[in-house]
């Protein structure tokens, strides 16, 4: 298995963050794309065989919470699995909101580990 994941912040220092937590996670990620807006998430998604969406919950614009809505009402992206990054401070409900709507909640900060952890149990390699 060989992973295309697709890292949504508006912020350029948490994506590369993020990005290279996946690359210490130690899972086969084949190429990881990038965007900072909604926008061009759903561009990436037209452009690329997306596995994993790793979505920011506070973005300007559209949220992350309104890119998963376009997500799931758009029938080509129905396998496309997603963890939603929720920061610290955020509203209270905003995990459960995001796993109602089918994302994974993964709460800021946390570790290689707690990361790979959470996609393994996304891919259902590994149960919760």
């Amino acid at each position: 298995m060989s992973l295309c994941i697709l890292v949504v912040d508006d912020s350029a220092v948490m994506r590369s963050m993020l990005i290279r937590t996946l690359r210490m996670s130690a899972l086969p990620v084949s190429r990881v794309l990038q965007a900072e807006s909604a926008a061009q998430a759903m561009q990436r998604l037209e452009e690329f065989d997306v596995h994993v969406a790793l979505i920011d919950l506070d973005m300007p614009g559209a949220s992350g919470d309104e890119l998963l809505d376009q997500v799931r009402a758009d029938a080509r992206y129905s396998a496309l699995r997603v963890v939603m990054v929720i920061p610290e401070g955020a509203v209270p409900g905003s995990a459960a909101a995001a796993a109602l709507r089918g994302a994974i909640p993964l709460k800021k900060p946390f570790s290689p580990d707690q990361l790979r952890s959470t996609l393994l149990h996304l891919l259902g390699v590994v149960a919760a």
